[in-house]
């Protein structure tokens, strides 16, 4: 009990001050007339490590209509050419630019045979996030980080809204017994985030001339064990997934105007 105490306060922790590093209230949107484009990938370098699995244990013939008997943490996608997705690439110190847009399917989460779609959720600060369930089972999306809530989906297809009014990282889980489900939502203040796909590639265009700091920000790749949960059905204990902390990479780039700066990241497990 007691190392999962701990480990529920550093996670508590953690997140929080994640929160706080996500966070930019002082943005300011304004006419970008001049602006540049940083555009760059993130790679992986070396051997590539095993998918990382966990035992199915809730629901079989709807988390598992293939029997594969285990699930895709889906904590490390390489795509052929090496590149890798779910990454959030972010611009950190910056202050005004273009008004707020991120991508619509970012901003809408499915759980479809006890996994969440997408994995990766990039959320505007006060924008809405909308979410549902087409499993045939109780799921409950308990949520940790800057937005704290605990929603049951006892019924397919049914959408439930929650605005996001803070800054920061929030990492969802299911409660409600399939503990492998596992999600990153970043809420966020200015429009310069991105999630690289399998080509590992980002862009940002409309960047006001200047120098900033760029990260590439990845969950974590590396399953350290398991750690104590809880079925909020059954009200039993259950096991799920402990994760390694997430991956962080920054790097200064000077934008100048209607030009194309070019940032690379390499990641590995060194």
């Amino acid at each position: 009990m007691r190392r999962f105490v701990s480990r529920s306060l550093f996670l508590t922790s953690f997140l929080a001050a994640s929160a706080v590093s996500f966070a930019q209230s002082d943005y300011k949107v304004v006419t970008v007339t001049n602006g540049g484009t940083i555009s760059g990938t993130v790679k992986w370098s070396g051997p590539v490590p095993h998918a990382l699995t966990f035992p199915i244990t809730k629901d079989p013939q709807i988390c598992d209509p293939e029997s594969n008997k285990t699930a895709d943490l889906e904590r490390l996608i390489v795509g052929p050419q090496g590149g890798v997705a779910n990454t959030i690439v972010y611009l950190k110190n910056i202050i005004s630019g273009k008004a707020l847009e991120l991508p619509e399917q970012r901003r809408h989460l499915n759980q479809k045979h006890c996994r969440y779609i997408p994995h990766i959720l990039l959320v505007p600060q006060n924008a809405t996030l909308t979410m549902m369930s087409s499993d045939a089972t109780l799921h409950t999306i308990h949520m940790d980080g800057a937005a704290t809530f605990n929603l049951p989906f006892p019924f397919t297809d049914r959408e439930i809204r929650r605005a996001m009014s803070t800054p920061g990282l929030v990492h969802l889980r299911c409660n409600g017994g399939h503990v492998w489900m596992n999600a990153e939502m970043m809420v966020v203040s200015h429009p310069y985030y991105a999630v690289t796909d399998e080509s590992g590639s980002f862009e940002f265009t409309d960047v006001p001339p200047g120098t900033y700091q760029i990260v590439a920000w990845h969950e974590g790749w590396n399953l350290l064990g398991k750690e104590h949960g809880y079925d909020v059905l059954t009200e039993h204990s259950v096991e799920r997934p402990l994760f390694s902390e997430p991956k962080a990479l920054e790097k200064s780039v000077n934008v100048s105007g209607n030009q194309v700066s070019t940032v690379n990241f390499v990641v590995s497990n060194k």
